[in-house]
């Protein structure tokens, strides 16, 4: 059997949410503690996703996608549990993530590069071809702190696909953007697929689920309720929201 690309294995994710507002270190000193409770965002989770498959994320807002989501990218870690990937992960997760702003657009594509462990030489060779899908023309040697949030999205998204990862993990990016930058990212994505690249989403469109996932995971609350394939599952979850 094929190895899979990714082994989430009873991940839990917690946050500390303080019940005062002023944590400065003086009234901490003072009382001699602080005072919180930990949130747990994400709770025992545990899935396998296939290598070359497309993979969704599902459920209501906060029910911990996003944080589940940046466990597999190594953005965050859990407290308890293990993940594991086979190949080279990249990840698109929100506008500017991984992005210097007082660079430009051309050095934060070498500097992208670099960090997913590309040579410079190989990232010049496919430096036309993130700029020019990127569609961010002249503004390419300007700050990217000066880009609007559509160009942010575009050249990160182009930056993450270019590159070619084994593993790409990708949060609600094909709702942003005109109409032409999504129908072009949608195209992207079924040749990453065709390619037999990995794709792991998190998106609140059951038409984009079923359109070009083969499993999902639905999580609640922080936990898994179902995991299968993408048709059966998403249609269950729709149930489940008319019935809220």
């Amino acid at each position: 059997m094929t190895e899979p690309a990714v082994v989430v294995d009873h991940v839990s994710k917690k946050f500390r949410l303080f019940k005062e507002s002023n944590r400065s270190l003086k009234s901490v000193a003072m009382r001699g503690r602080s005072v919180h409770e930990d949130f747990w965002a994400v709770r025992d989770v545990s899935f396998t996703v296939p290598q070359g498959s497309t993979f969704g994320l599902i459920g209501r807002n906060g029910s911990g996608k996003s944080t589940l989501l940046k466990t597999l990218a190594k953005i965050l870690y859990p407290d308890r549990g293990t993940i594991s990937s086979t190949g080279r992960l990249a990840a698109m997760l929100e506008v500017g993530s991984g992005f210097h702003p007082e660079l430009s657009g051309r050095e934060n594509i070498y500097l992208n590069g670099s960090i997913l462990g590309l040579s410079r030489k190989q990232i010049s060779a496919r430096l036309d071809e993130i700029i020019d899908f990127s569609e961010v023309g002249d503004f390419i040697d300007q700050p990217v702190k000066n880009y609007s949030s559509g160009m942010y999205v575009r050249l990160g998204f182009s930056i993450a696909i270019t590159v070619r990862p084994d593993i790409l993990v990708v949060d609600e990016v094909l709702a942003v953007g005109d109409s032409a930058f999504q129908r072009k990212s949608a195209k992207k994505f079924e040749e990453l697929r065709d390619g037999g690249r990995t794709v792991i989403l998190v998106t609140h469109s059951m038409a984009n689920i079923r359109n070009m996932c083969d499993h999902v995971a639905w999580l609640d609350r922080g936990k898994l309720v179902r995991v299968g394939e993408a048709k059966p599952v998403s249609a269950e979850y729709e149930e489940f929201m008319r019935s809220q």
